[in-house]
């Protein structure tokens, strides 16, 4: 018996926009959790973690600034539709974190909960975005074009540049926190690989 042909479905302009807003706001509910326990993330992200911890500066503010100049290689090589919908999703995410003190509240938050269920947020965030042909800017936007070109996992890209990030922290929080934060970037990178692999997911 032949096998059954699959079939591509494309996402209609409802779905790239349902998956914009939940995805950017899983991401954002996620580091305002490592926020708010001290923890940090990598990439881009982890770097604006950084310089808002040594600084005081606003995360949201750093992250939307850091995440701008990975926009070149999106445009030259990921193409128009992929890079205005990173850069709508940079923009929710940031916009979004700016604002989650005034409407979120942690009277109580574990850190190693935070670690492994910020993390899955942020993973879950992101693969929503990536389905989609979006980002969140910086090392996702690498991660997302060696996969389409190289056939390289992003999952695994975006966990081997979070660690390295995370490690590096140790000159700025404190060695637990870094571990947490290794747990939480394991927990992003584990959700990526698992479920973000060529030729799985054929929506396009």
């Amino acid at each position: 018996m032949p096998a059954t042909p699959l079939i591509r479905l494309s996402h209609s302009w409802l779905d790239d926009g349902h998956a914009l807003v939940a995805g950017s706001l899983f991401v954002a509910l996620g580091m305002t959790m490592f926020a708010h326990a001290g923890l940090l993330t990598g990439g881009v992200a982890g770097v604006a973690f950084l310089v808002s911890y040594a600084t005081g500066w606003s995360l949201a503010l750093c992250f939307f600034v850091f995440s701008l100049p990975f926009f070149w290689l999106s445009w030259q090589r990921l193409g128009v539709a992929f890079t205005l919908k990173s850069l709508c999703a940079v923009t929710l995410v940031s916009l979004c974190t700016a604002l989650a003190p005034q409407v979120v509240r942690f009277e109580l938050l574990n850190p190693w909960v935070a670690s492994v269920l910020g993390g899955f947020l942020i993973g879950f965030g992101l693969l929503a975005l990536l389905r989609h042909q979006a980002s969140v800017g910086g090392v996702n936007i690498v991660a997302q074009w060696l996969q389409q070109s190289r056939g390289v996992r992003a999952g695994h890209v975006q966990m081997g540049v979070d660690v390295l990030v995370v490690l590096a922290a140790l000159a700025v929080v404190p060695p637990q926190r870094v571990l947490q934060s290794v747990v939480g970037a394991v927990a992003i990178g584990a959700i990526l690989t698992l479920n973000h692999r060529p030729g799985r997911y054929l929506g396009v």
